[in-house]
């Protein structure tokens, strides 16, 4: 990893944050974006944990220049981003996204936010290094940007029957068990659970558990979207 920030000391603790990991090493640091140019040429990191503000161009220039880079030399491996920095204008944001960036965390974060954003950054790595031909399912997972509610369903659910069941749900705000879904709906326990499980599993639907008299706890349903 390559550690990219204009403050020294702040550029020498999120070095420490990255060391103190298994599985990741920093094989340097840059102050301005200049340096950072070369220094990603001469170490080829697999991760730029990057600054927006620098004295001599912004982060957001410098992942431009490095996507520049990687387009006019094929062999080049190419490097991720994960801007850290104190900018919080939107549309600075959306140009991080727009450039390519995996992340941005906003200062100040502590040790643990950082190194979460890491293992993320390492497990997607891996992942996209192991498929071969990706499922939606995959790309899902992946860009992590789907609404919850847009999957499709799964073998053995029917459209007509997932929108009784929303519906029964909408109609009582309150929650309902499966049982009571199932009568309200005229269904079968077992077949009003399965949709209510798919709902609860796409995060349409919240569940909470009651406890009743048997000791046993009754989750309960409620559409939420």
């Amino acid at each position: 990893m390559l550690v990219v920030d204009d403050d020294f000391m702040v550029a020498k603790l999120h070095g420490r944050y990255v060391s103190a990991m298994d599985g990741f090493t920093v094989v340097g640091v840059a102050h301005n974006g200049a340096d950072a140019l070369r220094a990603a040429e001469r170490l080829r990191p697999d991760l730029v944990l990057l600054d927006i503000y620098l004295p001599d161009m912004d982060g957001i220039d410098v992942l431009r220049a490095l996507r520049t880079a990687e387009e006019q030399d094929v062999s080049r491996p190419s490097t991720d981003a994960l801007f850290i920095t104190a900018a919080r204008d939107a549309g600075v944001i959306r140009a991080a996204l727009r450039a390519g960036a995996l992340h941005y965390l906003i200062k100040p974060f502590n040790r643990s936010a950082l190194q979460e954003q890491l293992r993320h950054v390492a497990s997607l790595r891996t992942r996209l290094d192991e498929l071969g031909e990706a499922r939606q399912e995959d790309v899902d997972q992946i860009f992590g940007t789907r609404p919850p509610g847009s999957r499709e369903l799964p073998k053995g659910l029917a459209a007509p029957t997932a929108d009784l069941v929303e519906r029964t749900l909408r109609d009582h705000p309150g929650g309902l068990s499966a049982s009571e879904c199932a009568e309200a709906g005229t269904l079968s326990r077992v077949s009003a659970r399965r949709y209510l499980e798919w709902f609860a599993g796409t995060g349409r639907a919240e569940v909470t558990l009651r406890y009743g008299g048997t000791g046993r706890p009754e989750r309960r349903y409620r559409w939420k979207v």
